[in-house]
C-alpha cells in the first residue's frame, strides 16, 4: 500500500508542479507571516503528568475507509479544529492527501484562520517542491516518512524545512528505519525536528502502542519523541510517559467519536492530563 501511494504521489506532484511552479510558490510565501512553532508547542515544559497532544483531522484511511459514514458528505475540518483547540490540543495534524485519505491542502489555511494552534501537514512528502508547497499553503510543519525516502533525500528535505522555518516530524515504523534516522536526530538544528514512532506495522497493518515503548530505549533524546497511532485512552498516555514519551499524535480514535473534541477532552481529562 505504501508503495502504491508513493507511486501515485510522484505522478500527482508532477502534475501539480506544472500548474503551480516553484516561483509562484515563492511569491505566495513572501506574502505570509512566519510559521507557528510546532516544535515549541509540544516540547515546552509541562507537569510530569501531562502529555502534549497533536490532534489529527482525518476523514478516511486506506485501511479503515471512511472514519465515520457521515464524513462522506458532512466533513468540516474547521469545526473539528475548533473543538480540538477548546479541548486542549497542543497542535493539530491535517491529512491533505486527497485520493487515499480524503484530505485537501486547502484545509490548512482555513484551520489556521480559525484557531491559533500550529498545523502539521500530514502527507507523503517525496519532493522538495512539496515542502515549498506546504509553506505556501500555510503549514507550520510537515511529516517526513523515513520508509518513503532515501537517507540523502531525507536530509535534503530536513535542511529545506529549516530554511523555511518549518518543524519536521520524521516518522519511522521499524527498528531499521529508526537506526537509519537516529544519527541525524536534531539535524540541522534540534529545535526544528521531532522524531515520530508510528505504531502501525506496515506488513500486517496491526497497531500496538508497545512498539513506541520498545523503540524509545534506542533514542537518546526522548523529549522529541512522538508516539503515533493506536492511542485511545489515558492509560496509553500514562504508559508512554513512564517511558519518557510525552508527545502523542492521536487521530482515528478521536475522529470515530461523534464529537472529536469531547473525545480529546476525555483523553486529557483527569489526573491533570489536560494540556495547556
Amino acid at each position: 500500500m505504501l508503495r502504491e501511494i508513493v507511486e501515485h504521489k510522484r505522478a500527482e506532484v508532477a502534475k501539480r508542479k506544472e500548474k503551480l511552479p516553484l516561483d509562484a510558490l515563492k511569491e505566495r510565501i513572501a506574502e505570509l507571516g512566519r510559521p507557528r512553532n510546532l516544535f515549541a508547542a509540544v516540547t515546552n515544559r509541562r507537569p510530569h503528568n501531562q502529555t502534549a497532544i497533536i490532534a489529527e483531522i482525518k476523514r478516511k484511511s486506506p485501511s479503515a475507509g471512511l472514519i465515520r459514514p457521515e464524513y462522506e458528505t458532512d466533513f468540516d475540518p474547521v469545526d473539528i479544529a475548533r473543538r480540538y483547540h477548546r479541548a486542549g490540543a497542543s497542535a493539530l495534524s491535517c491529512l491533505t492527501d486527497e485520493r487515499f485519505f480524503g484530505g485537501s491542502l486547502e484545509f490548512i489555511h482555513a484551520i489556521r484562520d480559525a484557531v491559533p494552534l500550529p498545523v502539521l501537514r500530514k502527507d507523503f512528502i517525496i519532493d522538495p517542491w512539496q515542502v515549498w508547497e506546504s509553506r505556501a499553503f500555510g503549514a507550520d510543519a510537515v511529516l517526513l516518512i523515513a520508509e518513503c525516502l532515501t537517507e540523502g533525500a531525507m536530509l535534503d528535505l530536513m535542511i529545506l524545512c529549516r530554511q523555511l522555518e518549518l518543524t519536521c516530524l520524521v516518522e519511522v515504523h521499524s527498528v531499521d528505519a529508526l537506526l537509519r534516522v537516529r544519527p541525524h536526530v536534531g539535524f540541522p538544528l534540534r529545535s526544528y525536528m521531532l522524531l515520530g514512532v508510528n505504531n502501525r506495522d506496515l506488513t500486517t497493518m496491526q497497531v500496538d502502542v508497545k512498539h513506541t515503548l520498545r523503540l524509545a530505549d534506542l533514542v537518546e533524546d526522548q523529549s522529541i519523541l512522538v508516539s503515533e497511532s493506536g492511542i485511545s485512552d489515558k492509560s496509553d498516555l500514562a504508559r508512554l510517559r513512564a517511558h519518557g514519551v510525552r508527545i502523542a499524535l492521536v487521530g482515528e480514535s478521536l475522529m470515530r467519536a461523534t464529537d472529536p473534541g469531547a473525545a480529546l477532552a476525555a483523553l486529557l481529562g483527569g489526573a491533570g492530563e489536560h494540556s495547556p
